[in-house]
């Protein structure tokens, strides 16, 4: 996961973005002005910064050109703006910001920009030496391990009696980036975890030790169809 530095002169919006990214696993730096970010920059180099354009002492796009006229814009910025215009975009982008995002920020928009540009700077990881050439296996029962199709990575499926109103199979490609890996697993836990609980939200709250918000927010976000667990009283 990254460090986020967050700038932006509201309260609000830096305590609404430090819960989301927070919750997606980032370490988030908070700053309400440009004299606090450049603090920040000294002491740290975060992995990505979200930058406000409209703040009271300096503004947004000449910290930008500041920072890149010292040599210090050596992490991406996404600029942020309630006001903002397509000249405004296009004069950020010319000095460095790799996007901008409109308030509103939706959290889709939020999560997806983040993503985008913490993929396009990272560096490419080479696969372990320790494993190349290894075989990966599926796991098809409890004890049972079996070579998989070629060219795939390891699955790991989760076989339940055939008896079972709650039997499902997922199987998990891990040869693709870490945040699909996770997404797919997540989903499929909260949706074993909705069908065991008849589609009721507290109890799957309670079971994931989520708060019911948290836990709706999370599930929308991952795409999982609430209505499909939803079952017969007493099924």
């Amino acid at each position: 996961m990254a460090t986020i530095l967050v700038v932006d002169d509201e309260l609000g919006i830096r305590a609404l973005l430090s819960e989301i990214l927070s919750d997606e696993g980032h370490t988030i730096e908070l700053a309400e002005n440009a004299t606090q970010a450049r603090s920040v920059r000294e002491r740290m180099r975060p992995d990505l910064v979200l930058l406000d354009i409209w703040m009271p002492d300096v503004d947004g796009v000449t910290l930008l050109k500041e920072w890149g006229g010292a040599g210090l814009l050596t992490m991406p910025v996404i600029m942020m703006s309630g006001h903002g215009t397509i000249d405004t975009a296009v004069e950020a982008t010319k000095f460095g910001a790799i996007a901008f995002l409109e308030k509103p920020i939706t959290l889709q928009k939020l999560l997806r920009a983040v993503e985008q540009a913490l993929v396009k700077t990272a560096p490419p990881r080479p696969a372990p030496a320790a494993v190349i050439g290894m075989p990966s296996y599926t796991r098809a029962e409890p004890g049972n391990l079996l070579p998989p199709a070629a060219g795939h990575g390891m699955v790991l499926s989760n076989h339940m009696p055939s008896n079972n109103a709650l039997a499902s199979e997922q199987s998990f490609e891990l040869d693709r980036p870490l945040r699909e890996a996770r997404d797919a697993f997540e989903k499929s836990y909260f949706e074993f975890h909705l069908a065991k609980e008849n589609g009721s939200m507290t109890r799957v709250a309670e079971k994931t030790g989520l708060e019911r918000t948290h836990l709706y927010r999370k599930l929308k976000q991952l795409g999982v169809d609430l209505s499909r667990n939803k079952r017969g009283a007493g099924g």
